[in-house]
């Protein structure tokens, strides 16, 4: 495997994990921007403390107990039917329980109904089911899908939450919440059997067709051996496979479905689109620098699509966790990543989509060293002149804070460039700390003092 393959087997593989962005333990921050003028030395003289002023206390990250802190948090949610929920480390406990005990609030106070992680399609599919009505074994569930990359996912913080969603759905039969796998690293041998089963009732025409077009295709091992043996396939070979899928796509929706057949046609073709959403991320070509951008672009792109498309298709409000690089407005890494999920959805939703950066001061976090081992990392407290630096010494311990509507002072800070911690799934990564405008990267911030590494399942 050559160089970029060796990329992306290692921080995409075999789920469509992040290329992380992770800084240096010692990364030398930023210095301020000089101030010019006597009003701009004063706008800078304190941004902490005007940020105080429109800071709300977060008094715990455990999810269980009383929510009544979060109400400030619903007040700036308003009518957003997205809210994407960041993390600066893809394994930390707080990141993990603070995203259940906001999905907790948003679901009893909110009217949210699902929630959307950065996980494949068909991962979302098996989850869904075990949700709704107790299909599988969480535990299995958990070891089977987050592989690879996606290990991170198979704590016991989201197996609390997962426990959490399916007894809600136990109380409230009639009124369930979902999850929504948005990736398209993989796809699961229960995708193509989905498109199948709606070919064979609806369009039984088509069936030989699909048939063919899918040959080869449908996974029969576990998720990291089949992406690992598809990689290895000739471009050519790659490119000629995301031809046959997206021909597979065209041919479900050249007959729309009507009447009662509407709703398993729109599910049908979904299902179809998530398989061609794989096939074309690994058609790019993954040996030219080049074309990083394109598949980057491309991932970030469907990521969106499909929380986009579950949105409009049930109505649901949608929690949406991934890493803050993903949520963000713009693009921590344009050269990386020349649009970001959270830019997609804002030009799709406009203020119906919130974009909520989860930041740190200090502590640890679990992520692949540079041999590919898993390791826990700890970092100490954020040197002056970051964003984290300043974010530490607003008046609470944890926050929530509203960037659209902070004070002056906060808001030429936040206009500002500054370095952030914005680590992936391996440390360091490769674009040590980046430089940010937060007002202009995310409508909200929580900012926790301290994490502690999330508990590993395995």
């Amino acid at each position: 495997m050559n160089t970029h393959k060796a990329l992306l087997a290692a921080l995409l593989l075999p789920l469509g994990a992040t290329l992380a962005i992770a800084p240096a333990a010692s990364a030398t921050p930023s210095a301020p921007p000089a101030a010019s003028a006597s009003a701009d030395a004063a706008a800078f003289r304190s941004p902490e403390a005007a940020l105080g002023r429109a800071a709300h206390p977060l008094h715990t990250t455990d999810p269980r107990g009383s929510l009544a802190d979060l109400r400030p948090f619903g007040r700036m949610v308003g009518d957003a039917r997205v809210v994407g929920l960041g993390e600066a480390t893809h394994s930390s406990h707080e990141f993990l329980t603070v995203k259940h005990r906001v999905f907790r609030y948003l679901v009893e106070e909110k009217g949210f109904r699902a929630f959307a992680l950065e996980a494949p399609w068909s991962t979302g599919l098996r989850l869904d089911a075990y949700l709704l009505r107790g299909e599988g074994d969480l535990t299995q569930i958990m070891d089977e899908e987050f592989q690879g990359t996606y290990r991170w996912w198979n704590n016991a913080e989201y197996r609390d939450l997962l426990q959490w969603m399916r007894a809600y759905n136990t109380q409230h039969p009639k009124d369930p919440v979902r999850f929504v796998g948005d990736d398209g690293g993989f796809a699961g041998a229960g995708l193509y059997d989905e498109v199948s089963a709606y070919a064979a009732a609806a369009r039984p025409d088509l069936a030989p067709r699909l048939t063919e077009l899918y040959r080869g295709l449908r996974p029969a091992t576990d998720a990291e051996a089949y992406v690992t043996d598809y990689l290895s396939k000739p471009l050519a070979e790659r490119k000629q496979l995301a031809e046959r899928t997206g021909r597979a796509v065209d041919l479900l929706k050249q007959r729309p479905g009507t009447g009662a057949d509407a709703d398993a046609h729109a599910w049908a073709v979904q299902h179809a689109t998530a398989i061609h959403q794989m096939t074309t991320l690994y058609a790019f070509d993954w040996d030219d620098p080049r074309r990083i951008g394109d598949a980057m672009l491309h991932r970030d792109r469907v990521m969106a699509d499909n929380v986009a498309w579950w949105q409009q298709r049930t109505g649901h409000k949608i929690a949406l966790a991934a890493h803050n690089s993903h949520i963000a407005l713009n693009s921590y890494a344009p050269g990386t990543y020349p649009k970001v999920q959270g830019g997609f959805l804002r030009d799709r939703l406009g203020a119906g989509y919130l974009s909520v950066g989860l930041t740190f001061d200090r502590g640890s976090f679990n992520a692949f060293d540079q041999g590919g081992a898993v390791r826990r990392f700890t970092v100490g407290p954020a040197a002056p002149g970051t964003a984290e630096h300043t974010l530490d010494r607003v008046r609470f311990r944890d926050f929530v804070v509203d960037l659209r509507s902070a004070p002056a002072a906060a808001r030429t800070w936040l206009a500002a460039p500054h370095t952030v911690k914005n680590i992936g799934a391996t440390y360091p990564g490769i674009a040590d700390a980046p430089q940010i405008r937060l007002a202009e990267s995310h409508d909200l911030v929580i900012h926790l003092h301290q994490v502690e590494a999330a508990r590993m399942l395995q």
